[in-house]
């Protein structure tokens, strides 16, 4: 999976704002997993986005994956 992210997920200053995006296009990851999360199925993504493909997809969810693999989160003071 290394080499699928390394390939995939694209962190640049200048695209994004900076946000975790999929091969340099603008689409950041978060968005991938807000479409998901909302009930789109991968196949309605591929077809509404025809410059994603699958490994793509499959690229974020270990990326968010791996970001959830903390060891704690600490509560912020208001």
């Amino acid at each position: 999976m290394n080499e699928l992210l390394s390939e995939r997920i694209t962190i640049d200053a200048a695209n994004c704002h900076g946000k975790p995006c999929i091969r340099g296009l603008r689409y950041p990851v978060e968005s991938i997993l807000e479409w998901l999360s909302a009930g789109m199925s991968v196949e309605e993504i591929l077809a509404d986005y025809q410059d994603l493909e699958r490994d793509d997809i499959m690229a974020a969810l270990e990326f968010a994956t791996r970001l959830t693999k903390i060891k704690r989160i600490e509560t912020l003071a208001a």
